[in-house]
């Protein structure tokens, strides 16, 4: 495999959803690590952690904006409007003072978490699919393990 192919390669990843482009499914990954750190630490604390979220959603929706301005994808508009609400829901509760915060917050991060899945699977796939087309001339091909399987070594 090229180098260039390599990197957009996609890499086995705790994410729930693998989609193929490389760079989309690292970024994705990240998003995955923040949500269980936030959800999982204790109140004291909290603070940081949703912060660390919230910059990384930020950075997040940024890169796949660009991706698609500077690709010219066209079902963009949709995809940013999502992203911009997240957002906008993200500022609101970081606004909120304690202990208001942390306990919204924590319903926040479940909210985004869950709201996540499906945002993955039909407009970061079109994007990921858009992106390797354009890149390789094909659409990324995943393969996972069946449920319950587990990845083989």
């Amino acid at each position: 495999m090229t180098p260039e192919l390599e990197s957009l390669a996609a890499q086995p990843s705790d994410a729930a959803t693998l989609l193929g482009f490389r760079p989309m499914d690292d970024i994705h990954a990240e998003f995955a690590q923040r949500v269980q750190d936030a959800l999982n630490g204790p109140d004291l604390g909290f603070p940081a952690r949703l912060d660390a979220l919230v910059q990384h959603l930020q950075a997040h929706f940024a890169q796949e904006d660009r991706w698609m301005e500077d690709s010219g994808f066209p079902p963009r508009e949709c995809h940013q409007q999502e992203h911009a609400a997240v957002l906008r829901s993200a500022t609101e509760v970081q606004a909120l003072a304690e202990p208001a915060r942390t306990r919204i917050g924590r319903d926040f991060v479940r909210e985004v978490d869950a709201w996540f899945g499906p945002h993955a699977t039909h407009l970061d796939s079109a994007l990921a699919a858009w992106m390797c087309k354009r890149a390789l001339g094909g659409k990324p091909v995943v393969l996972q393990p069946r449920p319950g399987q587990g990845a083989r070594p």
